[in-house]
Parts: structure tokens; C-alpha cells; sequence
């Protein structure tokens, strides 16, 4: 099953300091959004796709460690990144850098406030792109058996004649032709597929699952045991 996530909105970090700025600011490590590297050191193909770094779950806390937001941080796929001559792509651009984190709706105003304050002069814009993106979940459980196995994997590494799985052969069937893509829920295997999409498409596969209501989404991830936003987690 799919579900659009009504309850929460999208805001974007941009800027040279984007990195540094919440690497100071939340509890998760972010520097895999910097810089993801393909993995293999045997790999024999001479175009190694780049990797999308997956999605880092975070919080913010007070001084006091008290909790206050959490959300998920994305980096952007770069649709102008092409390969140079060894198969790699020319790197990122720290100027045009760019994070999206999914949020709790109801306070993302609130959010907006607080992180603003903190920027003080870091170079990095911080802004709600919540008409233009959206939050998806996709749960249930032949997706989360399927989020367990080698199944995907499998069929990348059947594509071309590298030594190590095609990462965007993993990629294709789960993405769009933006380079957005569903990712594995960084809290926990079994609760499925987070991802955030352009607001004017459909994201892949949600045919398929059959799209349903937010409402049983939240159900499943309570029974799972799994809080998520303000109103659960007590600051």
C-alpha cells in the first residue's frame, strides 16, 4: 500500500553552508548527504552510476537535550550531473546543494522560526517548498519482505557487465524520471518506503500498491511501535 502523507510538509536548505549548518543543529550524522560515493572497490565497469545517498532520520533538541522537531533529510538528485571520462560524475557543487527535509505540517512555521534563528550567517536559504513537493509512505507486508531481500538487487546486477550491483539499476524501478526515488524507511526495515516526490506527479508504484488513506499508514506504524512528529514524541 501507498499513502500520500497529508500531515507533513517539505522544506528545503540551499546554500554552500547547507552541510555544516545542520550538521551543528541535529542528532544524526549528515555528512553521507555531502559527498555519497558508489560502494565496491572490485567493481570492472568503466560508467559506475552515482549513488543517492539515502535519507537520514534526524532530530532537533534544546540546549537542554529536550526533543523538539524530527524530520527526514534528502539530498536532491542533480538531473545536470553527467559522467566524465573514469565514470564518475564532475562532484557536487556546494553552491547549488540542495536538502529537503520531510516535517510534521502542523508546526512547520513554528520550525521555520527556530531554524532561522540559528542560521545567524551561514550561507544557506531555509524555506518551505510545500506546494511543490510531497511526503509519500509505502508499507505492508509484501513490501517490507520484498524491502529485506536481495530482490532488487538481483535484478541490478544482471544489468551491463560490472563487477558490483548497477546502482541505478536498483534505483530505476523504485524512481521517477526526475531522480526522485522511494528509499528504505531509515528508522526501521519494516515500516517500508519514505520518500518525497514533485506534488504534480504520481510516484512509481503507487498504482500498483493501491494508493489508501494516511489514517491506516499510522495505524501500521503504531502497531510497530514507532512515534513520529511532536504530537508523539514528548518534548
Amino acid at each position: 500500500m501507498a499513502s500520500l502523507l497529508k500531515t507533513r510538509s517539505v522544506i528545503r536548505f540551499k546554500g554552500p553552508e547547507t552541510i555544516k549548518f545542520l550538521q551543528g543543529l541535529v542528532t544524526n550524522d549528515v555528512r553521507s548527504l555531502d559527498d555519497p560515493q558508489p560502494t565496491g572497490e572490485n567493481n570492472t565497469t568503466p560508467n559506475m552510476s552515482a549513488v543517492v545517498a539515502p535519507p537520514v532520520y534526524a532530530a532537533m533538541l534544546t540546549p537542554q537535550g529536550r526533543f523538539l522537531y524530527d524530520f527526514f533529510l534528502y539530498r536532491a538528485p542533480r538531473t545536470d550531473e553527467k559522467l566524465d571520462r573514469t565514470g564518475s560524475g564532475p562532484g557536487p557543487d556546494p553552491g547549488e546543494l540542495e536538502i529537503y527535509a520531510d516535517v510534521e505540517g502542523s508546526v512547520v512555521d513554528e520550525l521555520l522560526a527556530t531554524l532561522k534563528r540559528y542560521r545567524l550567517r551561514s550561507k544557506v536559504d531555509i524555506e518551505s517548498v510545500a506546494e511543490d513537493f510531497s511526503c509519500w509512505q509505502r508499507f505492508g507486508g509484501n513490501i517490507t519482505e520484498d524491502s529485506s531481500s536481495s530482490q532488487y538487487e538481483s535484478e541490478a546486477n544482471s544489468i551491463g557487465w560490472g563487477g558490483t550491483v548497477d546502482q541505478s539499476g536498483v534505483s530505476s524501478s523504485q524512481g521517477n524520471g526526475l531522480g526522485w526515488h522511494w528509499n528504505k524507511d531509515p528508522r526501521l526495515s519494516c515500516l517500508g518506503y519514505r520518500a518525497i516526490f514533485p506534488s504534480n506527479t504520481t510516484p512509481p508504484l503507487v498504482e500498483a500498491d493501491k494508493e489508501t488513506d494516511e489514517g491506516n499508514y499510522l495505524l501500521w506504524r503504531l502497531e510497530k511501535g514507532v512515534a513520529e512528529g511532536p504530537t508523539e514524541i514528548a518534548k
